[in-house]
């Protein structure tokens, strides 16, 4: 499949697939921030913009190496971006290490862009919902 992309800073890069087979194509920063230790987040700009085809969805999810060893993720994991949005993608990151900052640099890897085929649906009010194996049970009633 292919995505347009449209370069809306000279530092801008192209996502790309770290290996082959990758499901997730690296978002890089194309500006300096820090995110301060304890709950710091910021709008981290890629200078980069899609067309995300009709019929699909591109997830931003964290990159697990930021998360492991810094404590930095996405606040909205996984963000969503939706195929009628043209503008630049920025990514809500935070850093959840209670000690130390961490500074975001242009050209670091800051997320996965993941593109998905998505099912649109509707919604129908019944009565009754049909019968399942685990009915009523919320959060935590699988045991784990």
């Amino acid at each position: 499949m292919e995505i347009l992309s449209k370069m809306m800073h000279p530092d801008a890069v192209v996502p790309s697939y770290a290996h082959e087979g990758d499901a997730g194509c690296d978002l890089v920063a194309v500006e300096r921030c820090t995110l301060k230790a304890g709950g710091g987040r910021a709008m981290v700009p890629t200078g980069l913009a899609v067309a995300i085809p009709e019929g699909h969805g591109g997830f931003v999810l964290p990159r697990s190496g930021l998360a492991a060893k810094h404590g930095v993720t996405c606040v909205n994991a996984p963000g969503l971006i939706d195929p009628g949005y043209r503008g630049e993608l920025k990514v809500a990151l935070v850093n959840l290490d209670p000690e130390r900052d961490y500074v975001v640099h242009p050209g670091d890897r800051i997320a996965q862009l993941v593109v998905l085929a998505v099912t649109s649906a509707s919604f129908r009010v019944v009565a009754d919902l049909p019968a399942a194996p685990r009915g009523h049970g919320g959060f935590g009633s699988s045991g784990i």
